[in-house]
């Protein structure tokens, strides 16, 4: 036994020394060539998607339910052939299945959950499994925090990509680089986003204590996600549980001047550190234009490039500050990370531009948050001047549902010239206070109704953004249809 651990230790140090042309070694080392049929609970869920994506790309049968699909990880499950059945029942439950993954959002009480449990099948949860099978293979460049991480895990991957390390990757959202959400990789190189948000029913600590990152970029830090922490303390409790699997010869890369990273470091932290961002930061941006789309890079006083580009705002400058950084770490030169964000393609359902019918631009964004809901406004602000935009919010989210944001909604929209409200039947407090303070704002409680006013009160160079973490009952294409029969 402990002959066998010697060689493993040996190896990994090896490993840790590899480049990409040595992933056969790790094949060696860590591959499970026994397929086997996994079952996934909550399959169209970003996270769930990309470990389905992952295990099939593995070589494993892969089936899963949810309740609900929507484009884009209904359409990446669809194109792989993997079979989704829509609703959760012990039928879906076939003799073949040799392990079943839990989403976090099932619960006990759900009918599937129940018979895996009366069953006796192999159960764990997505990130264990992810941190098992996948990750123990790579050196691991997390991206957790707040806001941004979709986009910085985008931007670095990329960058790995753009410069020839071949990584895997698991993104909650599809990079249009890519064109899916998750993928294997050749080379030594994983990044994941990384995600606070609770691990499985049986497992509440966050997703991301599993990663055991080398590389770790702590966007930034607020309160979030309600449902499931009480507050602030709570979330900065587990990241610090993830500060604490971060190695030592590893590197952190966080926001500088954010109080509550701040808070989290002083409960100990074990690794060295880099900044980003505004103030005195290791890592800095200047020369920034007007729009946005040009600005040097700046590493401890010392100019180490520039990027031209065509993503929007100052919240993406520091996205790619960290991703930039995070790549320096493993060693692709800074040049090169910021010629490669030039060829950066953004994420699907961040600024995406959906369609423009008879000069009316309809836009689609991910925001849920007061914070994202106000950078991405702004950056729009930034970039079109003084055209109208018509701002279209479902507060959709857990803890917008809660009400827990419901004060700083009216501030966070305050860029936009129009407000348009959704008020869904799941929603527990009225929005009619939110427009109380915003003299050109309306609430509706149908979708229809809505596109219907939408296309009424537009006309040609208006934008609209529809801000939205779910699929808003297809409102982009309806609206565009409807937009297109004037």
């Amino acid at each position: 036994m402990r002959f066998a651990l010697s060689i493993k230790l040996t190896i990994r140090h090896l490993l840790s020394q590899a480049d990409a042309n040595d992933s056969m070694i790790r094949y060696l080392l860590f591959a499970k060539p026994t397929h086997m049929h996994i079952h996934i609970l909550g399959i169209c869920g970003t996270f769930m998607a990309g470990l389905a994506i992952l295990a099939k790309k593995q070589g494993h049968q892969v089936t899963g339910s949810d309740a609900a699909t929507y484009p884009p990880m209904s359409t990446q499950l669809e194109q792989l052939g993997i079979e989704c059945h829509s609703g959760y029942s012990n039928a879906n439950l076939m003799p073949s299945i040799k392990k079943v993954l839990i989403g976090n959002a099932l619960s006990r009480g759900n009918p599937e959950v129940e018979a895996v449990l009366n069953y006796g099948l192999p159960y764990l949860s997505g990130p264990q499994w992810l941190a098992e099978e996948v990750l123990a293979k790579y050196d691991v460049l997390a991206v957790a925090g707040t806001h941004g991480k979709t986009t910085t895990s985008s931007m670095l991957t990329w960058i790995l990509e753009a410069c020839g390390r071949k990584p895997g990757f698991l993104i909650g959202g599809v990079p249009e680089n890519f064109g899916v959400s998750a993928h294997l990789g050749e080379g030594n190189y994983f990044v994941v986003e990384a995600d606070e948000y609770d691990t499985a029913f049986f497992d509440k600590r966050s997703k991301f204590v599993h990663y055991r990152p080398r590389t770790l970029v702590l966007n930034n830090l607020e309160f979030d996600h309600a449902d499931i922490f009480p507050d602030l303390k709570a979330i900065q409790r587990q990241c610090h549980h993830l500060i604490r699997t971060v190695p030592g010869n590893g590197l952190i890369i966080h926001k500088n001047q954010d109080v509550a990273i701040e808070g989290v470091l002083e409960q100990g932290c074990w690794t060295p550190c880099q900044t980003f961002g505004a103030g005195n930061s290791d890592w800095f941006a200047k020369s920034v234009t007007p729009d946005h789309r040009h600005f040097e890079v700046w590493f401890q006083n010392q100019l180490m490039g520039e990027v031209i580009w065509d993503l929007m705002g100052q919240h993406n400058i520091d996205n790619a500050l960290a991703a930039i950084a995070s790549a320096f770490h493993v060693d692709i030169p800074v040049e090169r990370a910021c010629a490669a964000l030039g060829r950066f393609q953004n994420v699907k359902r961040r600024l995406e531009l959906r369609g423009i019918v008879n000069g009316i631009s309809v836009y689609d964004d991910f925001a849920h948050h007061p914070t994202a809901i106000t950078v991405t406004l702004q950056a729009l602000r930034q970039r079109i001047g003084q055209k109208k935009i018509i701002a279209v919010l479902e507060p959709r989210s857990n803890t917008m549902r809660m009400g827990i944001h419901k004060t700083e909604l009216a501030t966070a929209l305050k860029e936009a010239d129009v407000v348009i409200l959704y008020q869904p039947e799941n929603l527990n407090w009225s929005l009619s206070d939110v427009i109380q303070s915003l003299p050109n704002a309306q609430v509706f409680n149908q979708v229809a109704v809505l596109i219907d006013h939408l296309v009424t009160i537009a006309q040609s160079n208006d934008l609209i953004l529809i801000m939205s973490n779910g699929g808003f009952e297809n409102i982009h294409n309806r609206l565009l249809s409807a937009l297109g029969n004037l």
